[in-house]
């Protein structure tokens, strides 16, 4: 019969609300095995545990997710209290590692293949699915009385395409890609910036920051990006208002959801934990 420790969970994604995810599950005693694609996308970089795909190895808070190249590599990285990070977009590994849970948190606002087959105990969060036909559980990510939400027949709420709201702004704040072509950067997460200023390049196409505020979120440089990509994120609070070191309020919520569904599969599916 498992234990927390002997129970494998498998985390579709690492950007910044699934590093939320990522940590309550470590923080809790279970395996943890992050699968991301080969350039993750994510623009809060700094408190995404996918930075591991450029870094090698990447800490965010109390966790370091470290990259690795094949399944038999994981044990080793768990007795060294890290988090093994593999590269496989389309879940090919699962068969292999056989997780008890797995949790899609790419919030992808679609489902790109995860369905109730690949484990025992399937979670999934944001639009794109339904339960119980998809996954066990579909966990709301809208802001509002609904977030963290644990939805066992249905679907979350549709995605509006806005923004949260930060300093009174929601579309302003967020910086999509004006051309193709491969981003430069010329400043950096956490730096201050004013409106109109400089921030980077796609090719040689300049993209300026749309308000003055701290540059929170900014998408990898050297990646190839298409025209329209949601690229980066300016924070118009306080500057001492601004956190982008550590997870969010979000992440950290919808972390306690995803290990609540875990915990009631266990529960459900008579698992031993």
């Amino acid at each position: 019969m498992a234990t927390i420790a002997e129970t494998l969970v498998v985390v579709r994604g690492g950007g910044d609300l699934a590093t939320g995810v990522i940590q309550k599950f470590h923080r809790s005693g279970f395996k943890v095995v992050i699968l991301e694609t080969e350039q993750p996308l994510a623009i809060r970089r700094t408190v995404s545990l996918c930075s591991a795909v450029y870094e090698g190895m990447y800490q965010v808070e109390d966790l370091t997710a470290r990259m690795i190249t094949e399944v038999a590599q994981c044990e080793a990285i768990w007795s060294a209290g890290e988090i093994p990070l593999l590269i496989d977009p389309l879940g090919k590994s699962l068969q292999k590692l056989k997780p008890t849970v797995l949790v899609d948190a790419i919030i992808a606002k679609k489902n790109l293949g995860t369905n109730r087959q690949l484990a025992p105990i399937t979670i999934a969060l944001g639009p794109g699915f339904s339960a119980p036909q998809d996954v066990n559980v579909v966990i709301e990510t809208m802001r509002g009385h609904r977030l963290g939400r644990l939805i066992f027949a249905g679907e979350a709420l549709p995605n509006t395409g806005v923004p949260g709201i930060l300093g009174g702004k929601s579309r302003e704040r967020v910086v999509h890609s004006p051309a193709a072509g491969v981003v430069k950067h010329v400043r950096k997460i956490g730096d201050q910036v004013t409106a109109g200023e400089l921030i980077f390049y796609v090719d040689t196409t300049p993209v300026y920051s749309p308000l003055d505020g701290t540059l929170r979120g900014l998408i990898q440089a050297g990646l190839t990006i298409p025209k329209g990509l949601k690229v980066a994120d300016v924070d118009p609070r306080p500057r001492e208002d601004v956190d982008y070191q550590t997870i969010s309020d979000k992440a950290r919520g919808l972390g306690g959801a995803a290990l609540e569904a875990a915990l009631w599969g266990l529960r459900n599916q008579s698992v031993s934990y």
